[in-house]
């Protein structure tokens, strides 16, 4: 039995779910926080979103069937909150998402938590010029460094079309960088 599946089994049993949960949380809270970071960008909205997903993760374990890694469950379920958040945000604003991801790359300059160069802040905005699903497969490549399958997991599609994303989003933003 491996260490996934027994926290999975504790996080199912009512009298050791709070103390698994605790566990789960430590193992998981930085992978997950920058992986809802990369796509949120801002720290505090971030936390919100993290603190989100435990919640939906804590409440519908008993959903997880175990035909993925618990990680991937996860991950999945931290990409749709991140990706709910934002469309309520853009909604909230009366603003186009594409709107949205702007105002949110301009308060990366702000960003007490944002500790990149001018190189790296102009890298975030070629990655916000890029479809939705580009930006995360880019994101979950270059930033988590995640294997093709275990993204193929969290996204629910296949390797081959999580390679032609990755390759079109890379020549987006080499065009992106190269322009001026």
């Amino acid at each position: 039995m491996t260490d996934e599946t027994q926290l999975v089994e504790h996080l199912k049993s009512e009298k050791e779910k709070d103390q698994a949960f605790r566990l789960l949380v430590s193992q998981y809270k930085e992978r997950l926080y920058w992986h809802i970071r990369n796509i949120v960008k801002s720290h505090d909205d971030t936390d919100d979103v993290l603190q989100n997903t435990f919640i939906k993760v804590y409440k519908n374990i008993h959903n997880f069937k175990g035909e993925s890694k618990l990680f991937s469950w996860m991950y999945r379920i931290a990409t749709n909150e991140s990706i709910t958040f934002l469309n309520k945000e853009a909604k909230r604003q009366q603003i186009s998402n594409g709107e949205f991801q702007e105002l949110v790359i301009k308060n990366l300059e702000s960003d007490v938590y944002f500790e990149g160069s001018a190189i790296q802040l102009k890298l975030q905005k070629a990655i916000a010029t890029l479809p939705e699903k580009q930006q995360l497969v880019f994101n979950m490549k270059y930033f988590e460094e995640l294997k093709y399958k275990d993204m193929a997991d969290i996204l629910e599609t296949s390797e081959g079309a999580l390679k032609a994303s990755y390759h079109l989003a890379v020549k987006k933003i080499e065009a992106y960088l190269t322009k001026d």
